[in-house]
């Protein structure tokens, strides 16, 4: 019997779960189907690394995710890692303003004030702006099903200083993007559900965290929502790529170009070598994706939707070259402040597990959009802008003993205004001119890697049951 052959393109979380979820059932279900990944960087994981050093554990790229979103856990148990898996250390978390470090205010949900007292008694708002905060009361509801910015929304309801000191540094450092621009149904669509059910944004988010508590069973002393390894992300990509066969797997192996080919596909790589495919699923950033399929005009909604770049510093220190400790995680700096850094987090205190004994770990972020030039600048001039901003923040004394530096250049999609309609435009013309072939990944649905391990098996499956109805 002649197989069909399906082929993942890109090695990040959205392909090696696919091939684990086509995997399972090419072996339960024995399917006559090859599978074959290609990636075309020498390693796989895509964003998800890990660097040890030390003692030290650096995530050069995401360094968590939800325990809520259970799609990570269930793959790390299916590849025997799960027993590593440790949630993050809780603690006050602050806005970095005028040099300063201010606690958000309790209650604060993704910056949206709920707890009333604590949001009053807060000195990152001005009286004017708290006034203007409560309008949420009486503010009408969005038009219903109409997409909208972030920054409009949010600005409308509660006033520009409140989202510019704290919804801003929160909601833009999840998604890298401007607030103003991104999409507000295709990166929280749950606030304008809120809105829409309760009228307010405060007072339904207050009813909801009624509702939310009374619904959760006690689950003993309180830990943080965010889940890692012990030993790293790394270690979750390494279990994976252990549960594929090698002889499935291409590193180091750009795909060129894409071609329908009599009711197949052929996909050409920079060596000149070439593998047919029944069915295609593409994981790899859209501006690949784009090139790709250039020719039949299916990704055009995407060609010009941007991306942005950051960079990351991990840097160690002895534990005494911070000479006032602070009850807390990190904090986010402020749009209005004159920074180059955005945030920080203090990885010793939210994953004690990766600084030895004696140790302080600080990891920080630059890029915003609009000024993404830090990708471009050396280590040392790098080095040299965080420490200068960390010690108008914080009173930090010494030159660190090791800096890890990732420059993420064009690594975060962004999800403009139109995004859903767009990806939904995409996927109806790849069905009817290009039928077999699959978007997922970052660019597209979510940016977690729990919802990219749920993409992955979503079209991996797509994949499977298309080729095996073309039998």
């Amino acid at each position: 019997m002649n197989k069909k052959k399906i082929v993942i393109v890109g090695g990040g979380i959205t392909g090696l779960s696919a091939m684990m979820e086509m995997q399972k059932r090419v072996l339960d279900e024995n399917l006559p189907v090859e599978l074959l990944l290609v990636e075309a960087e020498p390693r796989l994981g895509g964003k998800i690394e890990t660097v040890k050093h030390d003692g030290y554990i650096i995530e050069r790229g995401p360094d968590s995710f939800l325990e809520r979103k259970t799609a990570m856990a269930e793959l790390a148990a299916e590849v025997g890692v799960a027993d590593k898996l440790v949630n993050n250390a809780t603690g006050q978390a602050y806005i970095a303003m005028n040099g300063s470090l201010y606690p958000i205010p309790a209650g604060s949900i993704m910056g949206v004030p709920t707890n009333e007292e604590s949001f009053l008694a807060s000195e990152l708002f001005s009286d004017e702006a708290k006034k203007r905060a409560m309008d949420d009361f009486k503010i009408e509801k969005s038009p219903a099903g109409i997409d909208q910015s972030m920054g409009k929304f949010f600005r409308r309801r509660l006033g520009d200083e409140v989202v510019e000191n704290l919804i801003e540094p929160l909601l833009s450092g999840v998604y890298g993007g401007n607030l103003d621009e991104m999409s507000l149904l295709s990166t929280y669509p749950q606030f304008y559900e809120v809105e829409q059910k309760y009228g307010s944004l405060i007072g339904g988010l207050r009813e909801q965290a009624k509702e939310n508590v009374k619904k959760m069973p006690y689950r003993g002393a309180a830990k943080g929502m965010f889940q890692n390894f012990s030993t790293g992300l790394q270690t979750l990509v390494d279990a994976i790529e252990a549960h594929i066969p090698k002889e499935n797997v291409r590193l180091s192996s750009p795909v060129t170009k894409i071609s329908a080919d009599s009711g197949s596909y052929q996909l050409e790589f920079a060596d000149r070598n070439s593998v047919s495919a029944d069915s295609i699923i593409l994981t790899s950033p859209h501006e690949i994706s784009v090139q790709l399929l250039e020719a039949y005009g299916v990704m055009d909604g995407f060609a010009d939707v941007p991306s942005t770049s950051v960079v990351t510093i991990a840097m160690g220190f002895p534990a005494e070259a911070l000479k006032k400790d602070f009850d807390g995680t990190g904090f986010l700096v402020s749009r209005n402040s004159d920074f180059s850094i955005t945030a920080c987090t203090w990885l010793h205190k939210k994953w004690p597990h990766t600084t030895p004994a004696g140790k302080i770990t600080l990891r920080v972020f630059m890029g915003k959009p609009g000024d993404e030039r830090y990708v471009t600048l050396s280590d040392e001039e790098l080095i040299s802008l965080a420490l200068k901003d960390l010690r108008q923040i914080m009173d930090l004394d010494g030159a660190p003993e090791f800096a890890e530096i990732s420059r993420l250049t064009d690594s975060m999609a962004q999800y403009t205004v139109g995004h859903k309609a767009r990806l939904e435009a995409a996927r109806e013309a790849l069905a009817e001119k290009l039928p077999g072939v699959f978007i997922a990944g970052m660019s597209y649905d979510a940016i977690g890697l729990p919802d990219n391990v749920v993409a992955g098996r979503k079209y991996g499956n797509e994949a499977l049951n298309f080729v095996m109805k073309q039998r």
